[in-house]
């Protein structure tokens, strides 16, 4: 059909709307355009810029088969009180299904404090797993091959002393590096911007990043070297535009310094892979994965003219959206994780985490996580989703979308770009700016009812009290203070001591690599927060200030 002949379709069809609305008036805070037609897309060109799952630029998938070959891997993010208990849920996701695991540690580990420092009080184990040093890290992968699961540890400021362990642990196994499979978050300009868990200031900060990626493309070539993280840009009140624009402006920032430290972008860019936030808005997050892969191509292409179609391939870990669980109804959380999933497996994730119905109460209980697991297993399996690649290409809808939320994102890059990249960007307090105002409005919008939650501000009802939920013990803290004072007691302490004197004379030239220096650190039992204090000597901490 013509675009003529779909404009005097359209006229009739406008005609019809204006009798249909007499009668049933829209509902309020709808977007304004309330139809989609092949007028919508007329510009977009198949090849250039949809093309095929495997082809650049990727919209379609980064896989010519995707799905049909292998599942994306179901990796469930795991982690409380201590090595011991952790390993156990890592024991049971396993027998039950899970094809990867996920690591959450607590926040004193995150920060690159010892549980046993005065700092960590009332926080050892809460929010994730405790772990101060290599013998921590051996109980925390008992009985478990890691040379036959794929970890994910989100970790980023001392991302360099967990790997290091991970790569200890792993020789103890008789695991060589080279096949270890992996990821490691490591991305902190997201923690300077969103999060909040960075310890030392940018610059050393990208010195640690790229000396991974140098130490990992010939020790671990299969590891991923980095997440790229846009979740928790999200989480903080992005919109889905600003969370991949955000994020890929990261990504350029950690690529322009690896390649000013002397690396080539096909050496590296491989290894890179990208942590994308779920959101409630199914088609909204379809288009918003099928934009960012396209944006990405075009900018190792066009900007770093990548050679190698792995460089190119945005490889992305989906997690399931945290910031939309509600304590409310909590049961509610079920059905919106599963459309979440849908969202994330219709946009072609590489692999995925499902938060569990009681995570906005508290951490959550193995029937909880058991529930969420099953959500994947059945979309998998069940749904047909996964049967056909990117099943929604071709709606004028989704399409339409894709390039807008594009257009969008690129606006938001060049914004970033002449501000002077992403770390000029946070410094100034742009980025920081942006995502508040954003939250600002969703908030807004849900106090005025103008956006709807259910069971929070529409179709409220009385409730018990809920029942059953994990608590961490609060003596778990005392016995990881002494677990740690007893390693501490065997350990060789003068080997110790000289791994970190070394550790410290490395850090003072900034030519050296640390990751060996950290390895041999953590191969005496040096404890994360020792080597952590180390580097905080001679880098000194970043400080937060936002200039509005």
């Amino acid at each position: 059909m013509s675009n003529e002949k779909i404009q005097a379709e359209l006229a009739k069809y406008e005609a019809s709307v204006e009798k249909a609305i007499a009668r049933f008036p829209e509902r309020e805070h709808l977007p304004e355009k309330r139809l989609y037609t092949p007028i919508d897309i007329k510009d977009t060109d198949y090849a250039d810029e949809i093309s095929f799952p495997g082809v650049y630029p990727y919209t379609r998938g980064v896989q010519p088969t995707m799905y049909r070959g292998r599942f994306w891997t179901m990796r469930m993010y795991a982690g409380f009180s201590t090595a011991e208990e952790s390993n156990k849920r890592y024991r049971m996701l396993i027998e039950n299904g899970a094809t990867g695991l996920s690591c959450a540690f607590d926040l004193p580990t995150q920060i690159g404090y010892d549980s046993t420092d005065p700092i960590s009080e009332g926080e050892v184990g809460k929010v994730g797993v405790a772990i101060d040093s290599l013998a921590d890290m051996e109980t925390l992968f008992d009985q478990i091959d890691l040379g036959k699961v794929s970890t994910s540890m989100t970790i980023n400021a001392p991302a360099s002393v967990l790997l290091a362990m991970y790569i200890a642990v792993a020789e103890k196994q008789g695991v060589p590096a080279d096949q270890l499979r992996g990821t490691i978050q490591n991305d902190i300009l997201k923690e300077y911007a969103a999060r909040g868990t960075y310890i030392f200031p940018p610059r050393p900060s990208m010195r640690l990043i790229t000396n991974i990626f140098e130490y990992c493309s010939k020790n671990v070539p299969k590891w991923n070297t980095i997440s790229i993280s846009g979740y928790h840009i999200r989480e903080a009140g992005s919109t889905a535009a600003q969370e991949i624009a955000f994020t890929i402006a990261d990504g350029i920032a950690y690529c322009e310094a690896a390649i000013k430290a002397g690396l080539k972008i096909d050496d590296f860019a491989g290894r890179l892979s990208f942590f994308w936030n779920a959101h409630n808005n199914v088609l909204e997050e379809v288009a918003k994965f099928r934009a960012s892969r396209r944006i990405w191509a075009k900018v190792m292409k066009e900007r770093f003219h990548a050679q190698n179609d792995k460089s190119m391939k945005l490889r992305f870990h989906t997690q399931t959206a945290g910031s939309m669980l509600t304590a409310q109804q909590p049961n509610n959380n079920i059905v919106r994780v599963a459309l979440q999933t849908a969202a994330a497996v219709m946009g072609g994730t590489q692999s995925l985490h499902t938060n569990s119905r009681d995570e906005a109460l508290a951490l959550p209980t193995q029937e909880s996580v058991t529930i969420a697991l099953r959500t994947q297993q059945i979309v998998a399996y069940e749904s047909g989703l996964a049967d056909v690649i990117d099943p929604l290409a071709g709606s004028y809808y989704v399409e339409s979308m894709t390039n807008s939320i594009e257009a969008e994102a690129w606006d938001y890059i060049k914004k970033i770009d002449d501000l002077g990249g992403a770390v000029a960007a946070i410094e100034k307090g742009y980025i920081q700016k942006e995502i508040q105002d954003s939250a600002y409005k969703w908030q807004m919008d849900v106090e005025s009812g103008a956006r709807t939650i259910v069971g929070v501000n529409k179709f409220q009802m009385e409730e018990e009290p809920p029942k059953g939920l994990l608590k961490v013990d609060e003596a778990v803290g005392e016995r990881q203070k002494a677990k740690v004072e007893a390693m501490k007691a065997k350990r060789d302490n003068e080997a110790v001591k000289a791994a970190l004197a070394d550790l410290k004379k490395a850090c003072q030239d900034e030519n050296e690599n640390l990751m060996p220096h950290i390895l041999a650190a953590v191969k005496t039992y040096a404890t994360l927060g020792e080597i952590c204090n180390v580097m905080r000597e001679v880098f000194g901490e970043y400080e937060a200030h936002v200039s509005l």
